[in-house]
């Protein structure tokens, strides 16, 4: 066994740093939007940035070799558009509708909780579609990343009846956007990540935004100032084009599971940052949990060769 590290873990680095930062960005911007007209605004934005990225490169009609980057054109199949629309509605209309309205109702510790239990339903659903082999060290990395959490914000976490509901609304996106993160698998290995996370993105805000109708309609766009509009723009060009880019680019060369214990380190990031911008403390507990989140990505990272990972059919 060795530890491997390379350009795409530092790539996955920064999408952290990305989502993690925009917490406090969504945080700002909605004091003037409403969620469901901000994510609508944001949500068209990037879809128009992906579409003008597959035209602009070519990916919709230049076939090119399986190892290249644009493994395919747009897809051809029924099966294949299926996927794309079962991957939109799935991981983009259910799992934003219900992570926005989870957010209004339950506290970010109870959140961050359920959120860092991502990669364990990953290696679940991964496990039970033979995609992949989860080793015991990887069962451990993940468990190891959501004890992490535990320790940075478990303190703060706490179930009563006034947030049960938003409990359970996170709970369910978790479950969506890991079911979208393993089911996108096989089509990123007949498509690039660029064409399965346009178009499906793409699909997903057209299903969005007319439940925001109501809101974007209701906006007072003339009292909308320039800063929110650039937190518009930064959670669109970077928490969801370059982010999203990475995300997937990482499970079609990495594999779900290695991919998705990443995602705990989103609020690693946003702990370091209120402790840099906000001044706010951070004690044993916390430096404890950081420790057990990063140990547990790093186990990710150590080449097992009795373990190898099995391409999806």
């Amino acid at each position: 066994m060795k530890l491997h590290l390379s350009r795409l873990d530092a790539l996955l680095v920064l999408m952290t740093v990305i989502w993690g930062g925009n917490y406090s960005v969504i945080k700002a911007a909605l004091r003037e939007i409403p969620p469901i007209a901000f994510n609508a605004l944001r949500l068209t934005l990037a879809s128009l940035l992906f579409l003008a990225a597959i035209w602009g490169t070519g990916a919709h009609r230049a076939p090119v070799p399986r190892t290249g980057t644009h493994r395919a054109p747009v897809p051809r199949t029924h099966g294949d558009w299926a996927g794309i629309v079962l991957l939109a509605l799935v991981g983009q209309f259910i799992y934003q509708l219900l992570f926005m309205a989870a957010l209004a109702r339950t506290s970010v510790a109870n959140s961050s909780l359920i959120l860092g239990c991502t990669p364990i339903f990953v290696a679940l659903m991964t496990a039970a579609l033979g995609h992949e082999r989860i080793t015991p060290l990887r069962w451990a990395a993940a468990a190891l990343s959501a004890f992490g959490i535990y320790l940075v914000v478990g303190h703060g976490a706490a179930v009563s009846r006034a947030s049960l509901g938003g409990d359970l609304m996170m709970l369910a996106a978790v479950l969506c956007w890991s079911a979208a993160t393993v089911g996108s698998r096989p089509l990123l290995a007949r498509h690039s990540p660029l064409v399965v996370t346009g178009y499906s993105m793409a699909i997903g805000s057209a299903l969005y935004v007319p439940f925001a109708w109501v809101a974007l309609r209701d906006l007072a766009w003339r009292d909308v100032s320039a800063s929110a509009w650039l937190s518009i723009v930064f959670s669109a060009v970077f928490a969801l084009c370059v982010a999203y880019m990475i995300w997937y680019t990482a499970v079609q060369r990495l594999g779900n599971t290695r991919t998705s214990v990443y995602s705990n380190m989103v609020p690693l990031v946003a702990m370091v940052v209120a402790w840099g911008w906000l001044g706010e403390h951070i004690g044993a507990m916390k430096i404890a949990g950081a420790g057990a989140i990063i140990l547990g990505v790093a186990l990710t990272k150590i080449q097992e060769t009795d373990a190898p990972v099995a391409e999806p059919a």
